[in-house]
């Protein structure tokens, strides 16, 4: 959908912040009725925390600014497949529907590694698109990854 590729357009734009920020190169946003409501990229370094993944602060940013811990009618854009802490935050905040750009073979919790989202057992389900924007959401953690083994990190 052509919608979905402008919110994942405004989530790129938050992992660039986060790769310029020298922060694994994530970025979110949380879309309520049209509107973008929450945008975060990564800050685990600058904060000293590691649950600070974009879709963890964006979550903390859209349920206040809805005044609610339940995101029912949110989407969540997020540059790459989110890891199981972020995949349980949404089952939690009952999120709607989740839409990521690259797939993480890794670490993800959306379908690659474990799927999370779809799980039977718990009392909430999160609609999933995947690949939205995948091949530039994929090529810039790529550059960020080869940047940091340039400099002998990670």
């Amino acid at each position: 959908m052509k919608i979905d590729k402008i919110y994942m357009a405004e989530a790129l734009k938050e992992a660039k912040r986060a790769f310029e920020l020298n922060e694994v190169a994530v970025g979110a946003v949380i879309v309520s009725k049209r509107r973008i409501i929450a945008r975060a990229h990564n800050q685990t370094k600058m904060l000293k925390d590691p649950t600070a993944h974009a879709e963890m602060i964006a979550l903390t940013q859209a349920a206040n600014f809805l005044k609610s811990e339940r995101l029912l009618s949110c989407a969540l854009y997020v540059t790459i497949e989110p890891c199981p802490m972020c995949a349980g935050a949404m089952v939690w905040a009952r999120i709607k529907r989740l839409v990521f750009g690259a797939a993480d073979p890794k670490a993800g919790a959306c379908g690659s590694l474990m799927d999370i989202l779809g799980e039977k057992r718990l009392n909430h389900r999160v609609s999933v698109t995947k690949g939205v924007l995948a091949e530039e959401c994929g090529s810039l953690i790529s550059e960020f990854f080869q940047k940091q083994r340039a400099l002998g990190k990670k």
